[in-house]
C-alpha cells in the first residue's frame, strides 16, 4: 500500500531514515540504563567532532528546538547592560536581536535586504566604532543559513573579527550544521547551536550546541545566572557526565528523541572512516543536491532570493512565486505528493517558497525527482524539460 504521507521536503523537520526512525520508535530506555548512558555519550563526542570543535569544547543537547538555543545563547553569554551586534540575514537574525533585547543587552544590528548579506567591511566598522566610543560588543551574532531568506554567510571573516575585537563569535547553525562547512577550532568560533531536525537527520525536540572555553567562561563570569531551565551550568555536569559513562542529574532527558540522535550522527559519521572524512562526504552530498536542483529551477524559470549565487545555501532553496502564481502553487504540488513550505520573511510574504533539501533526501537522487517532478506539474511544464538537467547535474557530482 503507498504510503498516503506527502514526501517532506520543508526546511525542518526532515526526512529520517530507517534506522533513525527505528530508534525514535523504540521502547523508551530509563535515563539511568547503561545502553541509553552510551548512546549519549557517543552523541555528545559525534557533535563535537561533527562541529569540528576542539576537545576543551562542551557539546549540550537539551530538550527543545532552535528556539531554546538561541534563548540559552542570549541568556548565558550576555548581563543586562552589554553590547552585542547582530549580522542579519533574515527572520532568525530579527529574532535573535529581539531575545538578546529582552535580556536587556544593548543591541546594534548590521542587515541588509531580505536575499541579500551584509558585508564584513560593514561588520568590522561597526565593531570598530562600538571600541572606540568605549563601549566594545562582548559578542557577534550571526546566522550561518537563515531559513526564512536563505542566505548563507561565511562565518571564517566574521569570527575572525570577533576575535580581533575581543568579542565572542556566535553563530546559529540551525539550517547549516551538518550540510555547510563550520569549522568551530580552526576558526575559533565560540558556539555553535542548532536543532536537531535539520541536515543531521534527526527528529525535531532537542537543542544542540557546543560551547567553546571563552563562551563557557563568559556564562562563569556571569553577575546573575540565567533563567534556570536554559542554565548552561546547570546542564554541563550532566553532559560531562554523561560523556564519561557516569551519568547525572537535572532534568530528565528524552531518551528516545536522544537515542535517535545517537543513530542519526552515527550514521553520518560511518560515512568515512574518519570523522573529518565522513563530514566532508556530508557536505558533497548537500552540495551536489544544491548543484542539482539549481539546474531544475532555472530549467522552470525559477529565480532565487539570495540576491547572488553564493549566497545561496546548500541546504534549502528559497525560490521567488512566477509572475501570477502565489501560495496556492503549495497546495497543487502537496497534492502531487510533497510538502513544500511557504514564505517566513514578513517583507516577502506570499512572494516565496521554500524546499528543504537536507539531511536523510541528499543520499539519492529519487526524493529529489520527485520534488522537481511535482513542482513543474503544478506549474503546468513538463517535468522532463526540468528532470534533464537535474539528472545532468546530478551526474556531474558524483564521487
Amino acid at each position: 500500500m503507498p504510503d498516503p504521507r506527502p514526501l517532506l521536503m520543508i526546511p525542518g523537520p526532515v526526512e529520517i531514515s530507517p534506522r533513525v526512525a527505528a530508534a525514535a520508535a523504540a521502547p523508551p530506555l530509563g535515563h539511568l540504563d547503561p545502553a541509553f548512558t552510551a548512546a549519549f555519550g557517543s552523541a555528545l563526542a559525534a557533535m563535537r567532532a561533527l562541529w569540528r570543535a576542539g576537545d576543551d569544547a562542551v557539546a549540550f543537547a537539551v530538550p527543545g528546538g532552535g528556539t531554546l538555543a538561541m534563548e540559552s545563547a542570549a541568556t548565558n553569554l550576555m548581563a543586562p547592560g552589554e553590547r552585542a551586534l547582530v549580522v542579519v540575514t533574515g527572520y532568525f537574525g530579527e529574532r535573535m536581536a529581539e531575545m538578546l533585547r529582552r535580556r536587556g543587552a544593548e543591541v546594534e544590528r548590521v542587515e541588509a535586504p531580505p536575499g541579500e548579506a551584509p558585508a564584513v567591511d560593514a561588520v568590522e566598522r561597526a565593531l570598530t566604532r562600538a571600541a572606540r566610543a568605549g563601549r566594545p560588543v562582548k559578542a557577534l551574532f550571526a546566522t550561518h543559513v537563515d531559513t526564512s531568506t536563505g542566505v548563507l554567510l561565511d562565518p571564517e571573516p566574521l569570527a575572525r573579527l570577533a576575535r580581533e575585537q575581543g568579542a565572542l563569535s556566535v553563530f546559529d547553525g540551525v539550517c547549516a550544521t551538518g550540510g555547510e562547512r563550520f569549522e568551530m577550532a580552526a576558526w575559533e568560533a565560540d558556539l555553535y547551536f542548532t536543532a536537531s531536525q535539520k541536515a543531521l537527520g534527526a527528529p525535531a525536540g532537542l537543542a544542540l550546541w557546543v560551547a567553546g572555553t571563552r563562551a563557557l567562561a563568559a556564562r562563569a563570569a556571569l553577575a546573575a545566572p540565567p533563567p534556570m531551565a536554559g542554565d548552561w551550568e546547570a546542564w554541563r555536569p550532566v553532559m560531562e557526565g554523561y560523556e564519561a559513562g557516569a551519568p547525572k542529574y537535572f532534568s530528565t532527558p528524552p531518551t528516545t528523541l536522544v537515542l535517535a540522535l545517537a543513530a542519526a550522527l552515527g550514521e553520518l559519521l560511518e560515512e568515512a572512516p574518519e570523522p573529518a572524512a565522513a563530514l566532508e562526504r556530508a557536505l558533497d552530498r548537500h552540495r551536489r543536491a544544491a548543484a542539482a536542483l539549481r539546474a531544475a529551477w532555472r530549467a522552470l524559470e525559477l529565480a532565487p532570493v539570495p540576491a547572488r549565487p553564493e549566497l545561496e545555501a546548500h541546504t534549502l532553496s528559497a525560490l521567488r512565486f512566477p509572475p501570477g502564481r502565489g501560495n496556492e502553487l503549495l497546495g497543487a504540488i502537496r497534492a502531487r505528493g510533497v510538502q513544500l513550505a511557504g514564505a517566513l520573511h514578513p517583507a516577502l510574504a506570499g512572494a516565496y517558497f521554500r524546499v528543504g533539501h537536507m539531511g536523510q533526501v541528499t543520499r539519492s537522487a529519487e526524493p529529489l525527482e520527485r520534488t522537481v517532478e511535482a513542482i513543474a506539474g503544478a506549474l503546468g511544464r513538463d517535468p522532463r524539460a526540468a528532470l534533464a538537467p537535474f539528472a545532468a547535474a546530478w551526474s556531474a557530482g558524483a564521487a
